[in-house]
């Protein structure tokens, strides 16, 4: 990866919408050769996908909670079904088995403390295995990034 394929990261990592034309002229590139490295990098993994972020107040769900969990076992077959089930659950956006006194850190929205509750009772207090869960609900993002940029 030399320093033409960072400008290009940094133009995309800005804006993933821009025409192949817009980035070209924005890297100082003509339009073949950078849709060629634009590819490569696709090819390569470097890109991974584009996205569209969506408003999550607009979807009704204006909060964010961190929820740490706690398993009482450790075994993979009970691992893998508490992964397996968080992963299916839609208001999880984010979930991480993590070192320290807990085994997970999940981030979740939802619609207020009602949404929460939800949340708790009805899926995640549901699952075999969990012990105890800690959670803090935020107040204000301070920043949000998805990558960080090259």
């Amino acid at each position: 990866m030399d320093a033409i394929d960072r400008r290009i990261l940094r133009a995309l990592h800005r804006n993933a919408r821009l025409t192949n034309a817009e980035l070209a002229e924005e890297v100082g590139l003509s339009p073949s050769p950078c849709w060629t490295r634009v590819k490569r990098l696709e090819q390569a993994g470097v890109i991974k996908g584009y996205v569209a972020i969506l408003d999550q107040a607009a979807l009704g769900l204006p909060d964010t909670v961190i929820i740490e969990v706690m398993m009482e076992r450790h075994d993979e077959e009970s691992l893998r079904r508490f992964e397996q089930a968080v992963t299916d659950m839609p208001e999880v956006v984010e979930a991480w088995l993590v070192t320290g006194e807990y085994d997970y850190v999940i981030k979740a929205v939802v619609g207020g403390t009602a949404g929460y509750e939800r949340l708790l009772r009805e899926k995640l207090y549901r699952l075999p295995g969990v012990r105890h869960t800690r959670s803090s609900f935020t107040l204000r993002n301070l920043k949000q990034v998805w990558t960080p940029a090259p």
